[in-house]
């Protein structure tokens, strides 16, 4: 606490008096982020500062395993922050991001691990889906590591199908007001890969280029094309 305690008086010091204006802007206009990301409470995974962004910028959840329930499964803390930043907010990005050596991921693979903590192993039952995809569809002589990092990769896309059940979600897909992304953290060499959802593969972004997004909602058919027929007419 000592620590946290010099930062602060750090701050206050000297980083504060830099973004003062900043800081009364956004008290007196409120908040309007750039995007929302869920990701992984890991201390060694921060978004503000994989991403470089400022006060206000991020609209952030943080929870064991960048987890996103199913929109019927719960009324919590994460499916708040979604509807909050969605509906109230307006941000039109929506990130997930996993990340390497995740310690969820690795009590997925190890179930033993979690006996002494059962809401951490309830908890992680939204992840079950990603673990089985890795069990069924990769190879079996599977290093350790290379195990615990695909299971985080596939619990990536399997959270961006959680997001989508939710209804404020399904609906700004539907008028493609929204854009979904998946990213994973390379913790040891500070790389960010995208997943592609044309390519149904994670990349690496390259400068200069568009950045691969997971799910948007452009050229979403209407389920009764005549709806679509009057919407492009006005």
């Amino acid at each position: 606490m000592g620590d946290l305690l010099k930062g602060i008086s750090s701050f206050r010091g000297a980083v504060f008096p830099q973004h003062s204006a900043l800081y009364r802007r956004l008290a007196r206009e409120g908040q309007q982020p750039q995007a929302l990301m869920i990701s992984c409470a890991d201390s060694r995974v921060m978004p503000e500062t994989i991403t470089q962004a400022g006060p206000g910028d991020l609209f952030v959840c943080r929870n064991a395993g960048n987890i996103v329930p199913p929109f019927s499964t719960l009324n919590g803390g994460v499916s708040s922050a979604i509807e909050y930043a969605i509906l109230a907010l307006g941000v039109s990005d929506v990130v997930v991001c996993g990340h390497s050596d995740c310690g969820a991921m690795k009590g997925l693979c190890h179930p033993e691990m979690l006996q002494p903590m059962a809401n951490v192993a309830a908890w992680l039952r939204h992840s079950h889906a990603a673990y089985s995809i890795v069990c069924r569809a990769y190879p079996d002589d599977l290093s350790e590591s290379d195990r615990i990092r695909a299971v985080a990769m596939e619990n990536v896309v399997v959270q961006l199908d959680h997001l989508r059940t939710h209804p404020s979600v399904a609906a700004k897909l539907a008028t493609s007001e929204i854009t979904l992304h998946g990213w994973f953290f390379d913790i040891e060499t500070g790389e960010v890969h995208v997943y592609d959802g044309a390519k149904s593969a994670f990349t690496m972004p390259q400068d200069g280029e568009p950045l691969p997004v997971a799910v948007t909602g452009r050229d979403r058919p209407h389920v009764m094309p005549q709806f679509a027929a009057s919407l492009a007419a006005e």
